[in-house]
């Protein structure tokens, strides 16, 4: 890596180390008096700082095509399931940044002992989960993905479960499947190349640009969850083979072209 990335990425630490602190405080003290969706959009304002500060100072710039695979602005009260590639915690960040509704992620409850960002993370409508306790887990997730899902909420999940190397596929797992067939929302591919600009479990970013793909809702009613995901994966998986073809250099030649993709557009955070 040239010294000039690691400067930069070493830059970027300090800005989100000194942005996040006086921004969780402040979040925290606001949930005092406010939740839900009105503490929601001040919470993610941080994290538009952190991406502005990917952009400004490291160089990674979004690129996002399928967007208008989304409800509308009319629909948002119509719930779905986001089911996403991981590479990196890029993708964490820019999620909320990029849609127009509120998101609940599904996620490890060793985050909520960060400081400032896990603290203020436990403050919102989102569903942390014991990953040592499946059945529990499980039951959690469906539990409160049912009455977010009434409420209209998106809930987003990572099937593999935890961040992957670039070039590599996990297993995926049928949760999200399993959440949007017991809460009868469609479920909606997305595929990003994050890692090709900040690596799995790393903090030495490098610029370029950063593809995020959003697939067609998939309808989950009357599905089976092994056989949905696989629909999901079959997608995703393509998908990140033609995004980024020089991740998988033996199926460059044969990954699959999804036609009716919709054009890429710089993304500018909502």
């Amino acid at each position: 890596m040239k010294p000039i990335w690691a400067l930069r990425s070493l830059l970027y630490v300090l800005w989100m180390t000194a942005t996040v602190v006086p921004w969780g405080l402040l979040m925290l003290l606001l949930s005092i008096v406010v939740r839900g969706e009105r503490l929601y959009w001040p919470t993610m304002q941080w994290l538009r700082m952190a991406m502005w500060g990917a952009r400004a100072i490291c160089g990674i710039q979004p690129r996002v095509r399928g967007l208008d695979n989304l409800p509308t602005a009319a629909q948002q009260r119509h719930a779905v399931v986001l089911a996403s590639k991981h590479q990196s915690t890029w993708e964490t960040f820019f999620y909320p940044t990029l849609m127009p509704h509120p998101l609940a992620y599904v996620f490890k409850r060793e985050l909520l002992y960060v400081p400032f960002f896990g603290w203020a993370m436990g403050r919102l409508d989102m569903i942390h989960i014991d990953r040592s306790k499946r059945a529990e887990a499980w039951n959690k997730v469906a539990e409160q993905g049912r009455r977010l899902a009434a409420e209209g909420v998106w809930v987003i999940m990572f099937p593999e479960g935890t961040r992957t190397e670039r070039g590599s596929q996990g297993i995926y797992k049928s949760g999200a499947a399993r959440l949007a067939i017991a809460t009868g929302v469609p479920i909606v591919p997305i595929a990003t190349t994050s890692a090709r600009c900040w690596p799995r479990k790393s903090f030495l970013l490098r610029p370029g640009v950063v593809d995020v793909s959003i697939g067609k809702p998939i309808d989950s009613s009357g599905r089976e969850p092994e056989e949905l995901m696989r629909e999901v994966e079959i997608w995703i998986e393509a998908e990140m083979r033609r995004l980024d073809p020089d991740a998988y250099p033996a199926a460059a030649d044969s990954a699959e072209v999804h036609p009716q993709a919709s054009p890429a557009v710089p993304a500018r955070p909502r």
